[in-house]
């Protein structure tokens, strides 16, 4: 059978980036048509009914900073989103993507290479969404039988789609202001180390993921998956090597103490064992694509 398949929150970060390289995906956004709003059950089967989906990308979700603004919605979208999506897995046998974050991990977390393994006691109620649903892809993999994988994601940095509000966005907004003005406020400190990754990168793993065989699947709640890790006066620098005279000041909000409670550096030994992953993109070479796509 033809794999088809479904992205929903198509038109964010990752979405934007995936549909490129999945150019027949059904992609669904609640800011597009069809919009999709994925706590509407009937409205989802229907589409999967509809379009003979065998493979769901489900990227719908509020992210750190816009969950903080709306702590219901986000639990709403986030949790009861994705039982929705793996509720139709068990009826109609479909494979799941589903992403956590480097958000999962809390203040209590190893923050150097932290392992697989770990404490998970995040301050955010993304980060409290990403360990249910965790949790959640686990016990319907073990209980019903659902193909279900996920990344914990760190920073992605991409042009393909206006930045967010996530902690981790200044890596891209700042491109854009550098673009405009030569100069970019920072709502981070200089010295903030945070994981990281290019979102090429980013998509090459989660297909490299999802089309591993399944008895390689070793991690069923989810993947470490790091590739770099810097801080936004690192960022700068290789900035200034293409745009001299570029220049960064830095005045931290809110934003500094999330990014305080995430990791410095990721130990993704086990999916580099259990899948082959490999990232490509350095930090200089970042830098370099995105100020030649953004412009």
């Amino acid at each position: 059978m033809n794999q088809r398949v479904l992205i929903t929150g198509a038109n964010g970060l990752v979405g934007s980036a995936l549909k490129e390289r999945l150019i027949d995906a059904v992609c669904t956004d609640v800011s597009s048509s069809p919009s999709v709003d994925v706590r509407n059950l009937p409205l989802l089967e229907n589409l999967i009914i509809k379009n003979n989906i065998t493979t769901i990308y489900h990227l719908a979700g509020l992210l750190s900073v816009g969950g903080e603004k709306n702590p219901d919605l986000a639990w709403d979208v986030n949790i009861n989103g994705l039982k929705n999506i793996l509720d139709l897995a068990v009826k109609y046998h479909l494979q799941i993507f589903w992403p956590s974050s480097i958000a999962a991990f809390g203040p209590t977390t190893p923050q150097v290479n932290t392992p697989q393994h770990t404490i998970l006691e995040p301050t955010t109620i993304y980060g409290a969404t990403k360990v249910a649903g965790e949790l959640l892809c686990q016990y319907y993999f073990l209980k019903k039988g659902v193909d279900v994988r996920s990344l914990r994601y760190p920073g992605l940095i991409a042009w393909q789609a206006p930045p967010g509000d996530g902690t981790t966005e200044y890596s891209v907004h700042i491109f854009y202001a550098a673009a405009k003005t030569n100069s970019y406020d920072c709502f981070l400190n200089s010295n903030t180390i945070l994981p990281m990754m290019y979102i090429d990168d980013a998509i090459d793993g989660t297909l490299k993921l999802m089309d591993a065989p399944a008895d390689k699947i070793s991690i069923r709640t989810s993947y470490n998956f790091s590739a770099l890790s810097f801080s936004p006066q690192d960022l700068v620098s290789e900035i200034v090597k293409i745009r001299p005279g570029f220049v960064c000041t830095y005045h931290p909000d809110h934003r500094q103490q999330i990014a305080d409670t995430w990791p410095k550096t990721i130990d993704d030994s086990v999916a580099r064992a259990d899948w082959g992953w490999q990232p490509k993109t350095d930090l200089s070479k970042l830098v370099s694509v995105m100020t030649e796509h953004i412009k």
